[in-house]
């Protein structure tokens, strides 16, 4: 196999799309209003580069361990080990040197972004090797995950974060993550009975996925109402009144997400399918619209 195309095909490997999930980190920054800080920016620059880096370490494990059940998936087959793109020996050494790499620049952040970095490493490789296999529990930790990402990037500015902002999270993600198995569970159309290669669900469990998803979807639009409603928003925001017409964009994002994901065309994970998508870069600028007007 020539270089040019394991080059080619690295970018596949290392899941570099999925990078964008780390953005995650800013978000701290963000709703603390710290955007303008050029220090806490640089910081935040390497955080990501060596999340991103350990990130990609994982997604090559998880990707070894699921060669065999990838081979037998309508879209996973395609993935760089699964059709033999890349060598599953390439693949074993890139490992060690991925974690090195983003262990060596996550030194350079701090202690406590280090430790936040071993507890997203040590849950990632667990679901990769375990949890994804639980039921409910695969997307309880997928949340969880997603929510790792703010503490991380909280760890590497030094901004604190809010009990609102983990509440808020933590249900959106825990939705996002149930509308990626609903999505799968569409996809397969398996008869009742069947369980998905490596998931611990049947096709009978989707009604019950869809509404355990949306409620979590709502319940975080709830936490952000209580939010406006609080004292705690009027730290950030001068007409904090003006928050309220996020509510109803935030309910129709979520709705729309699941209605595609009922339809069976949520086909990546939900923030990089947000990325691809027109509406939802319609709906955030909006709703950054909304909350520039409040400040």
């Amino acid at each position: 196999m020539n270089l040019q195309r394991l080059l080619f095909q690295l970018p596949k490997v290392l899941r570099v799309h999925q990078w964008v999930k780390n953005v995650l980190l800013f978000v701290p920054l963000f709703t603390a209003h710290r955007l303008a800080d050029k220090a806490v920016w640089q910081k935040g620059g390497l955080a990501f580069l060596a999340f991103s880096l350990v990130a990609s370490s994982v997604y090559i494990i998880n990707d070894l361990l699921d060669v065999k059940s990838d081979r037998l998936h309508p879209r996973k087959k395609n993935r760089p080990f699964a059709s033999n793109a890349f060598p599953l020996a390439l693949g074993i050494g890139l490992v060690p040197l991925l974690i090195s790499l983003g262990v060596g620049l996550a030194v350079w952040v701090g202690q406590d972004f280090v430790f936040v970095l071993g507890i997203y490493f040590a849950l990632t490789f667990l679901y990769s090797l375990w949890v994804k296999r639980l039921l409910l529990w695969d997307v309880i930790c997928l949340a969880s995950l997603y929510t790792i990402r703010i503490f991380a990037g909280s760890a590497a500015s030094g901004v604190p974060v809010s009990k609102w902002l983990l509440a808020f999270s933590l249900f959106i993600f825990l939705s996002l993550a149930l509308a990626k198995r609903v999505s799968e569970l569409k996809v397969h159309q398996q008869k009742k009975g069947e369980v998905i290669p490596g998931r611990g669900y049947q096709s009978i469990d989707e009604e019950a996925l869809s509404n355990l998803g949306a409620a979590s979807g709502y319940l975080s639009v709830l936490v952000f109402a209580l939010y406006v409603n609080s004292s705690e928003v009027t730290q950030f925001y001068r007409y904090a009144e003006t928050l309220w017409f996020t509510c109803p964009l935030i309910l129709y994002w979520i709705s729309r997400i699941w209605i595609i994901s009922n339809r069976g065309h949520l086909h990546d994970d939900p923030i990089v399918f947000a990325l691809k998508d027109k509406v939802s870069y319609l709906v955030l600028l909006l709703t950054v619209t909304v909350l520039y007007l409040a400040t």
